[in-house]
């Protein structure tokens, strides 16, 4: 909680103008009383706790101290000195609201009742090492079932062995097949789950002990199921209905038709949809598809979806799904709309995006004495600020010919493959409209990958760098503001 409390910010004098508009807000939003602290640094990522104790005078009584989100050290002595709870704040300023917990709780998120059949398509083309790989790879993300995939013609004699021993990895397996020699063959092994049946093989169901997904023989006259229905319930067979959803420009819409009218006219009946037809045969990233199809699910209770991971641009689907019917689950017992709940599926694109506008960068740079480099990027350009110079461009080869144009003595092999790494991450954030925050990975929502041990530049060695550039500066009480004992 921090209503009533006093906090104290420290920050350097690059970020202090923007830090204090968002401490005001939040301070007045939520009722705290707040100073904003500038120590005589440019750059609040180096500083470090020998340098903090020197600088910063702390007269006044805090319930909280919160140092910026690069600080590394040992705190426990300011702690100890001021009485006040000591905290590593965000690395980024702008994430304060989420901090100080503004963003909704959201506390019954990451329910839901929709089940995942992830297949591994024609598995009798690996090696039973790779069909246990896979399977297990599908379960860590999500997936409730693991169907192994047959192939149309034929009868796979190692079927059983791969379902057993799937099985022994603790899954639960599914087979499909509409073989009955097939189907029979992967119960007995442990199968407890097929797909799927019609009237052609319908018999197989009445002879295994397993639940079963009952297709129309043909989807046109998927109405015509009424009678297998009525065949399985007298014998007692577990069965899902699945009306079969077909791909864009071959009655895309009329089958989502189907299962508005199967859900109507079957109201408690069990039903699967298989969304991997559709992910699979339309060229675009798999996660919107499925976000939509779940929540169409959701809201038809159709409790189980079969997807599978073949195509390239398809190849997270399972992680999508589960992410997808949590979100989905939310949004419909919620009576929400699926926003500002779980960015996760946001990958492309982000779910907000903080720019800075170009008259405050340009303030930025004549500020920026020391030879520290800053990357900044606006929706139109790149932005590198340090020696209070100022280049901008779209190009990233331009603004380091630029940048080497100046010979900074700071410019040495490692550090230029830094920036390079950098103005590349930049550009990309800048043609896709992302957020780009220096020396941070781009959000690619859950496929994210973290950067934080990734950098090869050493603070202590940038700082010393900086340094030795600052001293063809001629402003000696610049110097001293920004010296740092690491």
């Amino acid at each position: 909680m921090s209503a009533g409390q006093r906090i104290l910010f420290v920050t350097g004098r690059l970020a202090a103008p923007a830090l204090q508009k968002m401490v005001d807000r939040l301070a007045a939003e939520l009722g705290f009383s707040a100073k904003v602290e500038v120590l005589p640094i440019t750059v609040a990522a180096l500083m470090s706790p020998k340098w903090i104790s020197g600088k910063l005078d702390v007269r006044d009584s805090f319930d909280r101290i919160i140092l910026p989100g690069y600080c590394q050290g040992d705190f426990d002595w300011l702690q100890k000195q001021t009485g006040a709870q000591v905290e590593i704040g965000p690395r980024d300023f702008r994430k304060l609201p989420q901090y100080f917990g503004q963003s909704n709780s959201h506390e019954d998120y990451g329910q839901y009742d929709i089940e995942i059949i992830a297949e591994i398509n024609h598995a009798a083309r690996f090696s039973l090492q790779e069909v246990l790989a896979l399977a297990k790879s599908y379960a860590e993300n999500g997936a409730d079932w693991i169907d192994i995939g047959c192939e149309v013609d034929g009868e796979w004699n190692g079927l059983g062995d791969c379902v057993q021993a799937v099985k022994e990895l603790g899954l639960k397996v599914s087979v499909d097949s509409l073989n009955p020699a097939e189907i029979s063959k992967a119960v007995d092994a442990g199968a407890e789950l097929v797909l799927s049946i019609n009237s052609q093989n319908l018999d197989v169901a009445f002879d295994n002990d397993a639940e079963f997904i009952l297709i129309p023989d043909d989807p046109a006259r998927w109405h015509e199921m009424e009678s297998n229905i009525e065949k399985l319930e007298a014998a007692n067979v577990r069965y899902r209905v699945d009306p079969i959803v077909e791909p864009i420009g071959f009655g895309f819409a009329a089958s989502l038709q189907r299962y508005f009218e199967a859900r109507e006219r079957w109201p408690e009946t069990p039903m699967m949809m298989g969304i991997g037809n559709l992910t699979e045969m339309t060229e675009v990233d798999s996660a919107g598809i499925n976000m939509l199809l779940i929540s169409l699910c959701q809201e038809l209770a159709i409790n189980s979806v079969l997807t599978t991971q073949v195509i390239p641009w398809a190849q997270s689907a399972v992680r999508e799904c589960d992410i997808a019917r949590r979100l989905a689950w939310y949004s419909f017992h919620q009576q929400v709309t699926p926003k500002h709940i779980d960015s996760r599926l946001v990958m492309l694109r982000d779910p907000q995006v903080a720019s800075f506008a170009e008259s405050d960068v340009a303030e930025l740079a004549e500020q920026i004495r020391d030879w520290n480099y800053r990357i900044l990027i606006d929706q139109q350009e790149i932005h590198l600020l340090g020696g209070r110079q100022h280049i901008k461009g779209t190009d990233p080869f331009k603004i380091f010919d630029e940048l080497a144009a100046l010979q900074p003595k700071n410019l040495t092999p490692d550090h230029a493959f830094y920036l390079g790494y950098e103005m590349c991450k930049a550009m990309v954030a800048m043609n896709l409209g992302k957020e780009y925050v220096q020396d941070e990975a781009l959000n690619w929502g859950f496929l994210t990958v973290d950067e934080s041990n990734r950098h090869r530049l050493s603070k202590r060695r940038v700082s010393k760098l900086a340094d030795d550039q600052q001293e063809d500066l001629s402003d000696d009480q610049e110097n001293n503001d920004r010296t740092i004992d690491t």
